[in-house]
Protein backbone atom coordinates (compact mmCIF):
# COMPACT_ATOMS: atom_id res chain seq x y z
CA UNK A 1 0.00 0.00 0.00
CA UNK A 2 1.46 3.24 -1.08
CA UNK A 3 1.84 6.32 1.57
CA UNK A 4 0.69 9.49 -0.05
CA UNK A 5 2.40 11.58 2.32
CA UNK A 6 3.73 14.08 -1.10
CA UNK A 7 0.94 14.11 -2.45
CA UNK A 8 -1.62 16.01 0.42
CA UNK A 9 -2.66 19.04 -1.47
CA UNK A 10 -4.56 16.38 -4.34
CA UNK A 11 -8.04 14.59 -3.39
CA UNK A 12 -6.17 11.67 -2.60
CA UNK A 13 -6.37 9.69 1.01
CA UNK A 14 -2.97 9.29 3.18
CA UNK A 15 -2.99 5.68 2.66
CA UNK A 16 -3.45 4.09 -1.00
CA UNK A 17 -3.34 0.82 -3.20
CA UNK A 18 -0.20 1.27 -5.26
CA UNK A 19 -2.36 0.29 -9.17
CA UNK A 20 -4.60 3.15 -8.38
CA UNK A 21 -4.08 7.06 -9.00
CA UNK A 22 -6.07 10.22 -10.09
CA UNK A 23 -8.38 12.26 -7.21
CA UNK A 24 -11.41 11.20 -6.07
CA UNK A 25 -14.33 12.60 -6.79
CA UNK A 26 -16.21 14.76 -4.22
CA UNK A 27 -19.83 14.16 -3.37
CA UNK A 28 -22.53 14.07 -1.01
CA UNK A 29 -24.76 10.60 0.01
CA UNK A 30 -28.18 12.28 -1.33
CA UNK A 31 -26.18 12.44 -4.81
CA UNK A 32 -25.00 8.92 -4.62
CA UNK A 33 -27.75 7.09 -2.61
CA UNK A 34 -31.50 6.06 -4.12
CA UNK A 35 -33.08 5.83 -0.46
CA UNK A 36 -32.39 7.15 2.53
CA UNK A 37 -35.51 6.62 5.42
CA UNK A 38 -36.17 4.46 8.39
CA UNK A 39 -38.65 2.47 9.91
CA UNK A 40 -41.37 3.32 12.74
CA UNK A 41 -42.15 0.68 16.26
CA UNK A 42 -45.20 -1.64 15.55
CA UNK A 43 -48.05 -0.45 17.72
CA UNK A 44 -47.47 -2.04 20.62
CA UNK A 45 -43.88 -2.17 20.97
CA UNK A 46 -42.21 -5.30 22.32
CA UNK A 47 -45.62 -6.56 22.93
CA UNK A 48 -46.26 -7.39 19.30
CA UNK A 49 -42.94 -8.88 18.66
CA UNK A 50 -42.36 -13.15 17.70
CA UNK A 51 -40.42 -15.51 18.19
CA UNK A 52 -39.80 -15.59 14.66
CA UNK A 53 -40.96 -14.33 11.22
CA UNK A 54 -39.18 -11.38 10.12
CA UNK A 55 -36.42 -9.83 11.41
CA UNK A 56 -36.90 -6.24 12.80
CA UNK A 57 -33.88 -4.44 13.29
CA UNK A 58 -33.36 -1.65 16.20
CA UNK A 59 -30.19 0.11 17.32
CA UNK A 60 -28.50 -2.14 19.33
CA UNK A 61 -28.52 -4.62 16.79
CA UNK A 62 -26.17 -2.01 14.93
CA UNK A 63 -22.36 -2.35 15.45
CA UNK A 64 -19.62 -0.86 14.50
CA UNK A 65 -19.02 -2.27 11.03
CA UNK A 66 -20.93 -5.71 12.53
CA UNK A 67 -24.42 -6.59 13.12
CA UNK A 68 -25.27 -7.98 16.98
CA UNK A 69 -27.69 -10.39 16.42
CA UNK A 70 -27.81 -11.86 19.78
CA UNK A 71 -31.75 -10.54 20.55
CA UNK A 72 -33.18 -9.60 17.24
CA UNK A 73 -36.67 -9.44 17.09
CA UNK A 74 -38.61 -10.40 14.74
CA UNK A 75 -42.33 -9.20 13.34
CA UNK A 76 -44.79 -10.97 11.73
CA UNK A 77 -46.23 -11.01 8.14
CA UNK A 78 -48.59 -8.56 8.37
CA UNK A 79 -46.84 -6.11 10.50
CA UNK A 80 -44.03 -6.52 8.09
CA UNK A 81 -46.29 -5.58 5.00
CA UNK A 82 -47.80 -2.90 6.69
CA UNK A 83 -43.73 -1.48 6.51
CA UNK A 84 -43.15 -2.77 3.11
CA UNK A 85 -41.19 0.39 2.45
CA UNK A 86 -38.82 -0.18 5.17
CA UNK A 87 -37.79 -4.10 3.66
CA UNK A 88 -34.05 -4.35 4.19
CA UNK A 89 -32.46 -5.90 0.97
CA UNK A 90 -28.99 -7.24 0.93
CA UNK A 91 -26.09 -5.07 1.75
CA UNK A 92 -28.05 -1.69 2.26
CA UNK A 93 -26.34 0.58 5.44
CA UNK A 94 -27.83 0.83 8.12
CA UNK A 95 -27.25 3.66 10.24
CA UNK A 96 -27.97 4.77 13.86
CA UNK A 97 -29.48 8.00 13.98
CA UNK A 98 -30.65 8.79 17.68
CA UNK A 99 -29.24 7.92 20.93
CA UNK A 100 -26.31 7.18 22.68
CA UNK A 101 -24.89 4.93 19.61
CA UNK A 102 -25.45 7.72 16.89
CA UNK A 103 -23.06 6.85 13.89
CA UNK A 104 -22.64 3.24 14.47
CA UNK A 105 -22.96 1.71 10.94
CA UNK A 106 -23.44 -1.66 9.86
CA UNK A 107 -24.38 -3.74 6.65
CA UNK A 108 -27.60 -5.82 6.11
CA UNK A 109 -26.53 -9.46 5.75
CA UNK A 110 -28.45 -12.82 4.70
CA UNK A 111 -29.88 -13.08 8.49
CA UNK A 112 -31.72 -10.36 8.21
CA UNK A 113 -32.66 -9.69 4.64
CA UNK A 114 -36.26 -9.00 4.10
CA UNK A 115 -36.74 -7.62 7.58
CA UNK A 116 -37.52 -3.85 8.69
CA UNK A 117 -36.12 -1.39 10.52
CA UNK A 118 -37.32 1.14 13.30
CA UNK A 119 -37.28 4.96 13.30
CA UNK A 120 -34.04 4.68 15.43
CA UNK A 121 -32.30 3.38 12.60
CA UNK A 122 -31.48 4.81 8.88
CA UNK A 123 -31.50 2.76 5.45
CA UNK A 124 -29.03 4.06 3.00
CA UNK A 125 -29.23 2.19 -0.16
CA UNK A 126 -26.86 3.38 -2.80
CA UNK A 127 -26.37 3.96 -6.48
CA UNK A 128 -24.05 2.16 -8.50
CA UNK A 129 -21.00 4.27 -8.52
CA UNK A 130 -20.80 3.87 -4.61
CA UNK A 131 -20.10 0.75 -3.31
CA UNK A 132 -22.39 -0.04 -0.44
CA UNK A 133 -19.51 -1.91 1.99
CA UNK A 134 -17.24 1.54 0.97
CA UNK A 135 -19.67 4.07 2.00
CA UNK A 136 -20.24 2.07 5.64
CA UNK A 137 -16.58 1.72 7.00
CA UNK A 138 -16.42 6.04 5.58
CA UNK A 139 -19.69 6.66 7.91
CA UNK A 140 -17.09 4.95 10.63
CA UNK A 141 -14.35 6.49 9.26
CA UNK A 142 -13.14 10.06 11.42
CA UNK A 143 -14.26 12.10 8.26
CA UNK A 144 -17.45 10.46 8.52
CA UNK A 145 -17.89 10.58 12.17
CA UNK A 146 -16.70 14.11 12.08
CA UNK A 147 -19.73 15.10 10.13
CA UNK A 148 -21.58 13.19 11.96
CA UNK A 149 -20.80 15.29 15.41
CA UNK A 150 -21.13 18.54 13.79
CA UNK A 151 -24.86 18.39 13.39
CA UNK A 152 -25.16 17.68 16.89
CA UNK A 153 -25.71 20.96 19.18
CA UNK A 154 -23.24 21.25 21.31
CA UNK A 155 -21.08 17.96 20.68
CA UNK A 156 -24.41 15.97 22.34
CA UNK A 157 -25.50 13.33 20.23
CA UNK A 158 -28.67 13.58 19.94
CA UNK A 159 -30.00 12.83 16.50
CA UNK A 160 -30.00 12.96 12.70
CA UNK A 161 -32.74 13.80 10.50
CA UNK A 162 -32.54 12.64 6.59
CA UNK A 163 -31.73 15.72 5.07
CA UNK A 164 -28.15 15.56 7.59
CA UNK A 165 -27.44 12.37 6.06
CA UNK A 166 -27.66 13.22 2.32
CA UNK A 167 -25.68 16.44 2.89
CA UNK A 168 -22.80 14.35 4.38
CA UNK A 169 -19.72 14.60 2.17
CA UNK A 170 -17.90 11.87 0.73
CA UNK A 171 -14.88 11.48 -1.67
CA UNK A 172 -15.10 8.27 -4.23
CA UNK A 173 -12.76 6.91 -6.15
CA UNK A 174 -13.48 4.18 -9.04
CA UNK A 175 -16.07 1.55 -7.72
CA UNK A 176 -12.67 -0.75 -8.14
CA UNK A 177 -10.98 1.08 -5.92
CA UNK A 178 -13.33 1.25 -3.42
CA UNK A 179 -14.32 -2.47 -3.74
CA UNK A 180 -10.93 -2.76 -2.53
CA UNK A 181 -10.77 -0.90 0.43
CA UNK A 182 -13.75 -2.31 1.53
CA UNK A 183 -12.60 -5.91 1.24
CA UNK A 184 -9.53 -5.14 3.26
CA UNK A 185 -11.04 -3.67 5.77
CA UNK A 186 -13.88 -6.33 5.97
CA UNK A 187 -10.78 -8.98 6.58
CA UNK A 188 -9.78 -6.97 9.51
CA UNK A 189 -13.11 -6.84 10.97
CA UNK A 190 -13.63 -10.80 10.25
CA UNK A 191 -10.36 -11.60 12.06
CA UNK A 192 -11.72 -9.05 14.89
CA UNK A 193 -14.89 -11.08 14.67
CA UNK A 194 -13.34 -14.66 15.14
CA UNK A 195 -10.34 -13.20 17.35
CA UNK A 196 -13.51 -12.07 19.54
CA UNK A 197 -14.93 -16.02 19.51
CA UNK A 198 -12.03 -17.23 20.96
CA UNK A 199 -11.70 -14.81 23.62
CA UNK A 200 -15.90 -15.95 24.32
CA UNK A 201 -14.82 -19.88 24.31
CA UNK A 202 -12.10 -19.30 26.24
CA UNK A 203 -14.28 -17.18 28.99
CA UNK A 204 -16.78 -20.28 28.50
CA UNK A 205 -14.15 -23.33 29.67
CA UNK A 206 -13.57 -20.44 32.28
CA UNK A 207 -16.73 -20.40 33.24
CA UNK A 208 -17.50 -24.04 33.06
CA UNK A 209 -14.35 -25.43 34.28
CA UNK A 210 -14.15 -23.43 38.04
CA UNK A 211 -17.56 -24.02 38.05
CA UNK A 212 -16.96 -27.56 38.38
CA UNK A 213 -13.70 -27.73 39.59
CA UNK A 214 -15.09 -25.65 42.43
CA UNK A 215 -18.13 -27.39 42.93
CA UNK A 216 -16.07 -31.02 43.48
CA UNK A 217 -17.16 -32.30 39.77
CA UNK A 218 -13.81 -32.15 38.85
CA UNK A 219 -10.68 -33.65 41.41
CA UNK A 220 -6.96 -32.60 41.16
CA UNK A 221 -4.45 -35.70 41.96
CA UNK A 222 -1.38 -35.29 43.67
CA UNK A 223 2.80 -36.06 42.62
CA UNK A 224 2.04 -39.83 43.32
CA UNK A 225 -1.66 -40.13 41.53
CA UNK A 226 -3.47 -39.93 44.41
CA UNK A 227 -6.74 -37.41 44.79
CA UNK A 228 -5.94 -35.11 47.32
CA UNK A 229 -7.79 -35.34 50.38
CA UNK A 230 -11.69 -34.24 51.26
CA UNK A 231 -12.50 -30.52 51.41
CA UNK A 232 -14.14 -28.86 54.31
CA UNK A 233 -16.73 -26.54 54.24
CA UNK A 234 -15.88 -23.01 55.55
CA UNK A 235 -16.67 -19.63 56.08
CA UNK A 236 -14.20 -17.67 54.12
CA UNK A 237 -13.71 -15.22 57.22
CA UNK A 238 -11.77 -18.61 58.58
CA UNK A 239 -9.21 -18.30 55.71
CA UNK A 240 -9.13 -14.78 54.33
CA UNK A 241 -8.70 -11.42 55.99
CA UNK A 242 -11.37 -9.12 54.04
CA UNK A 243 -9.89 -5.59 53.95
CA UNK A 244 -12.75 -2.95 53.02
CA UNK A 245 -11.27 0.59 52.04
CA UNK A 246 -10.58 4.02 53.48
CA UNK A 247 -13.56 7.09 53.56
CA UNK A 248 -11.42 9.47 51.41
CA UNK A 249 -12.52 12.81 51.56
CA UNK A 250 -13.85 14.09 48.41
CA UNK A 251 -12.39 17.68 48.61
CA UNK A 252 -8.90 16.25 48.25
CA UNK A 253 -9.71 14.25 45.26
CA UNK A 254 -7.61 15.04 41.97
CA UNK A 255 -4.50 16.38 43.89
CA UNK A 256 -1.58 14.65 45.71
CA UNK A 257 -0.42 11.55 44.34
CA UNK A 258 -1.76 8.52 46.04
CA UNK A 259 -4.30 6.64 43.74
CA UNK A 260 -7.10 5.48 44.88
CA UNK A 261 -8.86 2.51 43.31
CA UNK A 262 -13.03 3.03 42.96
CA UNK A 263 -15.34 0.68 41.90
CA UNK A 264 -15.69 2.16 38.55
CA UNK A 265 -11.83 1.51 38.39
CA UNK A 266 -12.26 -2.72 38.71
CA UNK A 267 -11.36 -4.41 35.47
CA UNK A 268 -10.42 -7.41 35.83
CA UNK A 269 -6.72 -6.62 35.15
CA UNK A 270 -5.99 -2.72 36.59
CA UNK A 271 -2.72 -1.87 35.23
CA UNK A 272 -1.72 0.41 38.27
CA UNK A 273 1.20 1.78 35.59
CA UNK A 274 -1.59 3.82 33.32
CA UNK A 275 -4.05 4.25 36.08
CA UNK A 276 -6.78 6.55 35.20
CA UNK A 277 -8.49 6.80 38.93
CA UNK A 278 -8.24 9.32 40.88
CA UNK A 279 -5.39 11.29 43.18
CA UNK A 280 -5.60 11.98 46.80
CA UNK A 281 -3.41 14.06 48.92
CA UNK A 282 -4.87 11.76 51.90
CA UNK A 283 -2.10 9.39 53.04
CA UNK A 284 -3.98 6.09 55.20
CA UNK A 285 -3.12 3.52 57.20
CA UNK A 286 -1.02 0.85 54.83
CA UNK A 287 -4.02 -1.68 55.59
CA UNK A 288 -6.12 0.36 52.77
CA UNK A 289 -3.28 -0.32 50.11
CA UNK A 290 -2.71 -2.87 47.03
CA UNK A 291 0.12 -4.20 45.04
CA UNK A 292 1.04 -6.30 42.74
CA UNK A 293 -1.34 -9.86 42.83
CA UNK A 294 -3.86 -8.92 45.20
CA UNK A 295 -7.38 -8.28 43.99
CA UNK A 296 -10.42 -6.24 44.67
CA UNK A 297 -14.06 -6.55 44.81
CA UNK A 298 -16.59 -4.00 44.42
CA UNK A 299 -19.31 -3.65 47.43
CA UNK A 300 -21.80 -1.52 45.77
CA UNK A 301 -23.30 0.03 42.65
CA UNK A 302 -23.09 -0.64 38.92
CA UNK A 303 -20.16 -3.16 39.28
CA UNK A 304 -21.02 -4.57 42.75
CA UNK A 305 -19.20 -8.24 43.12
CA UNK A 306 -16.88 -7.43 40.27
CA UNK A 307 -13.09 -8.43 40.75
CA UNK A 308 -10.11 -7.64 39.24
CA UNK A 309 -6.14 -8.23 39.73
CA UNK A 310 -3.60 -5.57 40.08
CA UNK A 311 -1.44 -6.57 37.34
CA UNK A 312 2.08 -4.61 37.82
CA UNK A 313 4.19 -2.94 40.38
CA UNK A 314 3.05 -0.12 42.23
CA UNK A 315 0.49 0.48 44.86
CA UNK A 316 -3.00 2.28 44.98
CA UNK A 317 -5.06 2.60 47.92
CA UNK A 318 -8.81 1.25 47.74
CA UNK A 319 -11.84 3.57 48.85
CA UNK A 320 -14.91 2.40 51.43
CA UNK A 321 -16.64 0.67 48.50
CA UNK A 322 -13.96 -1.67 47.65
CA UNK A 323 -12.63 -4.56 49.35
CA UNK A 324 -9.05 -6.36 49.23
CA UNK A 325 -8.49 -10.00 50.22
CA UNK A 326 -5.12 -11.47 52.17
CA UNK A 327 -4.87 -15.08 53.28
CA UNK A 328 -1.62 -16.99 54.37
CA UNK A 329 -3.26 -19.37 51.84
CA UNK A 330 -3.31 -19.41 48.52
CA UNK A 331 -5.07 -16.27 47.35
CA UNK A 332 -5.11 -17.13 43.87
CA UNK A 333 -7.37 -19.70 44.19
CA UNK A 334 -9.93 -17.26 46.52
CA UNK A 335 -9.67 -15.13 43.47
CA UNK A 336 -11.43 -17.55 40.88
CA UNK A 337 -13.40 -19.24 44.12
CA UNK A 338 -15.49 -15.06 44.26
CA UNK A 339 -16.22 -15.56 40.46
CA UNK A 340 -18.31 -18.83 40.36
CA UNK A 341 -21.92 -18.46 40.05
CA UNK A 342 -22.59 -19.81 43.40
CA UNK A 343 -20.80 -16.82 45.18
CA UNK A 344 -22.58 -14.64 42.80
CA UNK A 345 -26.01 -16.07 43.70
CA UNK A 346 -25.00 -15.83 47.69
CA UNK A 347 -24.01 -12.22 47.45
CA UNK A 348 -27.28 -10.93 45.25
CA UNK A 349 -29.42 -12.86 47.35
CA UNK A 350 -28.23 -10.22 50.04
CA UNK A 351 -31.30 -8.22 51.40
CA UNK A 352 -29.82 -4.23 51.17
CA UNK A 353 -31.78 -1.12 52.54
CA UNK A 354 -30.46 1.03 49.31
CA UNK A 355 -31.79 0.95 45.98
CA UNK A 356 -28.44 -0.45 44.49
CA UNK A 357 -26.83 -3.49 45.66
CA UNK A 358 -25.01 -3.46 48.29
CA UNK A 359 -22.81 -5.82 50.38
CA UNK A 360 -20.60 -5.64 54.17
CA UNK A 361 -17.24 -7.68 54.90
CA UNK A 362 -19.09 -9.47 56.87
CA UNK A 363 -21.58 -10.60 54.24
CA UNK A 364 -18.62 -11.42 52.10
CA UNK A 365 -17.06 -13.62 54.89
CA UNK A 366 -19.94 -15.32 55.57
CA UNK A 367 -20.06 -17.55 52.89
CA UNK A 368 -19.45 -21.10 53.12
CA UNK A 369 -17.84 -23.09 50.49
CA UNK A 370 -16.02 -26.36 50.39
CA UNK A 371 -12.07 -25.60 50.76
CA UNK A 372 -9.43 -27.94 50.04
CA UNK A 373 -5.94 -27.82 51.86
CA UNK A 374 -3.26 -25.20 49.99
CA UNK A 375 -1.47 -28.00 48.22
CA UNK A 376 -4.39 -28.24 45.97
CA UNK A 377 -5.99 -24.71 46.20
CA UNK A 378 -2.52 -24.39 44.63
CA UNK A 379 -2.81 -27.13 41.51
CA UNK A 380 -6.26 -25.16 40.86
CA UNK A 381 -5.25 -22.08 40.89
CA UNK A 382 -2.53 -22.84 38.43
CA UNK A 383 -4.51 -24.37 36.17
CA UNK A 384 -7.40 -21.77 36.04
CA UNK A 385 -4.92 -19.05 35.89
CA UNK A 386 -3.32 -20.23 32.85
CA UNK A 387 -6.39 -19.72 30.41
CA UNK A 388 -6.94 -16.16 32.18
CA UNK A 389 -3.37 -15.73 30.86
CA UNK A 390 -4.67 -17.07 27.75
CA UNK A 391 -7.76 -14.55 27.94
CA UNK A 392 -5.60 -12.01 27.87
CA UNK A 393 -3.13 -12.82 25.75
CA UNK A 394 -6.27 -13.10 23.18
CA UNK A 395 -7.15 -9.86 24.01
CA UNK A 396 -4.07 -7.92 23.75
CA UNK A 397 -4.24 -9.32 19.93
CA UNK A 398 -7.72 -8.21 19.48
CA UNK A 399 -6.80 -4.75 20.95
CA UNK A 400 -4.45 -4.92 18.17
CA UNK A 401 -6.53 -5.46 15.47
CA UNK A 402 -8.92 -2.75 16.68
CA UNK A 403 -6.17 -0.68 16.47
CA UNK A 404 -5.00 -1.15 13.16
CA UNK A 405 -8.71 -1.14 12.14
CA UNK A 406 -8.48 2.23 13.28
CA UNK A 407 -5.67 3.44 11.77
CA UNK A 408 -6.83 2.38 8.45
CA UNK A 409 -9.92 3.92 9.08
CA UNK A 410 -8.23 7.24 9.32
CA UNK A 411 -6.06 6.86 6.48
CA UNK A 412 -7.85 4.98 3.78
CA UNK A 413 -10.83 7.34 3.21
CA UNK A 414 -10.94 11.43 3.04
Amino acid sequence: MANNNNTKNLNVPNLRFPEFSGEWKKCTIGELAIKVGSGVTPRGGESVYKMDGHSFVRSQNVGLGHLILDDIAFIDEETHLRQKNTELKLEDVLLNITGASIGRSALVNEQVVGGNVNQHVCIIRTKENLISSFLCNFLLSNYGQRQIDSFQAGGNRQGLNFEQIKSIKIAIPSTKEQTKVAKLLQLIEERIATQSKIIEDLKLLKKTMSQNILSLKIRFKDEEGNVFSSWKLRKLSDVLIIQGGYAFKSSLFNQGTNKVIRIGDILPIIKLSNFSGIYSSETPNEKYIVRKNDFVMALSGATFGKVGKIEDKGIAYINQRVATFRTKQCLEFFYQLVQINNFKNYISSIPTASAQPNISNDDIGNYKSYIPDVMEQTKIAGFLSTIDKKIETERAILDAYAKQKQYLLANLFI
